[in-house]
């Protein structure tokens, strides 16, 4: 059941508007000081025809788009307000400047939960108790886990708005239909299968991590997805903690299975070191080139970098990323963090993560391809009804699952602290990739590691 929109409206009686914000910096556009809007007050009744919230995050381009939409649609239509999303790919810097100099958004879509948590400590941030959120309330619609990654000295700072599910590969389904290929179970499958596709003049893989300022992450998903597989879930806590040292066994097990698929080049389009210079928006391209690739491990929101018309589970389908020591689920995803104690931002903040506006991101559409945009809720009350295709189905009941079996864990980069998370351990990957030596590489990252 969708929560009816007129609840939105009756939490923002007696809400103000919101007051002119000043310099926002180059990302985000500044309220002209001289609107009306911008200075006068809300009426008594809670009229909020042009009052204006801010919000800032990393999607871009048709996420950007899909994000503003169902904000339209669900908060800014029924009540008269004026919130606006503002998306950057170069989020990480951007929000840790506008920080410190004292001119934040109202809201921030953190894609990782370790940088909100730092900005809670800096005291930047609005905790949900302080905003009058009802916790139990929202650890019943998100689950602990999920809620727990946003908490700071026994207060909570960020609720989830967004879930991608990363351990999945893809592969071009028409070829594996034709060779008659069997998707692997287990990794030493599918390294087997990866030697029988270059015995029959395939390649079998397509790696990129080129991603801007954020070039490396997707090298450390796949060091994540193999830590979840060689190493008890308590070992992977301790290992986003900083406890459980990058320069140790368990880690650096974790690189050497991956070198196996990455260090190889007649497993891979290219070469090892070209791997950074491949932009991940660009790497799904091989599998559809005759002369491309067959698999690559990416996460659900790749749908959206396929080519238009793709049909998933005739051109392109799934399996999941295979069983190593053991079988584990790696997610990721936002979560919003409120910077302005204004009864309005609460009010956004609360439709935004609400069950209707959280189902209507599952219904979006690129406007010039017609493709849906995959963005999957962490909401347990959004049900696979409220997506457009199976295999998004599949991978939000798959998400739904592994939170509610405790097997399920948040990229681990995305949680370490901004220094290693998006810093050394990003820089790292490439580096190694590009011929640095894998024990310096391991010492380097972890010498990063905030005191």
């Amino acid at each position: 059941m969708r929560i009816n929109r007129k609840v939105v409206a009756s939490m923002l009686a007696g809400a103000l508007v919101l007051a002119a914000c000043g310099d926002n910096g180059d990302d985000v556009e500044a309220i002209d000081e001289g609107d009306p809007a911008a200075e006068e007050p809300a009426d008594d009744d809670g009229d909020l025809e042009g009052a204006t919230v801010s919000v800032f995050g990393a999607p871009t381009s048709v996420e950007e788009a899909a994000i503003q939409n169902v904000i339209d649609e669900t908060f800014n239509d029924p009540t008269g307000a004026n919130a606006g999303y503002e998306g950057s790919d170069d989020f990480e810097s951007q929000i840790q400047i506008r920080a410190e100099g004292g001119n934040p958004p109202d809201v921030a879509l953190f894609p990782q939960p370790g940088p909100l948590v730092e900005h809670a400590e800096q005291g930047f941030l609005v905790s949900l108790e302080d905003l009058g959120f009802d916790i139990d309330e929202l650890r019943d619609q998100f689950g602990d886990y999920l809620l727990s990654l946003g908490e700071h000295d026994g207060q909570h700072y960020g609720i989830p708005t967004n879930v991608n599910y990363k351990s999945m590969v893809w592969y071009n389904a028409a070829v594996f239909d034709e060779e008659g290929y069997e998707t692997p179970d287990t990794w030493d499958e599918m390294i087997e299968l990866s030697e029988q596709m270059v015995a029959d003049g395939y390649t079998p893989w397509v790696i990129g991590t080129g991603s801007d300022a954020a070039t490396g992450w997707p090298a450390t998903d796949w060091m994540e997805d193999i830590m979840l597989r060689t190493a008890e879930p308590e070992q992977y806590d301790a290992w986003v903690a900083g406890e459980l040292p990058f320069d140790s066994d368990e880690v650096r097990r974790a690189a050497e299975l991956f070198a196996e698929i990455a260090f190889n080049e007649e497993f891979i389009v290219g070469e090892t070191a070209g791997i950074p210079g491949l932009d991940f928006r660009d790497a799904p391209d091989a599998l559809f080139a005759d002369d491309g690739a067959l698999m690559h491990r990416q996460a659900s929101f790749v749908t959206s970098f396929f080519p238009s018309g793709t049909e998933l589970g005739t051109d392109v389908d799934w399996f999941q990323f295979p069983e190593i020591d053991q079988q584990g689920a790696l997610i990721a995803g936002e979560m919003a963090a409120i910077y302005d104690d204004r009864p309005e931002v609460q009010a956004f903040v609360e439709s935004f993560t609400g069950q209707e506006a959280q189902c209507t991101m599952g219904t979006q559409e690129d406007p010039d391809t017609g493709d849906a945009v995959q963005r999957i809720s962490p909401h347990l009350e959004v049900g696979p009804d409220c997506y457009r295709d199976e295999v998004m189905q599949e991978a939000s009941q798959q998400i739904v699952e592994a939170l509610e079996a405790g097997t399920a864990r948040f990229d681990a980069s995305d949680l370490m602290p901004a220094a290693v998370g998006s810093g050394s351990f990003w820089d790292g990957m490439n580096e190694w990739m590009e011929g640095s030596d894998l024990d310096t590489v391991l010492q380097q990252i972890d010498a990063a590691w905030p005191n």
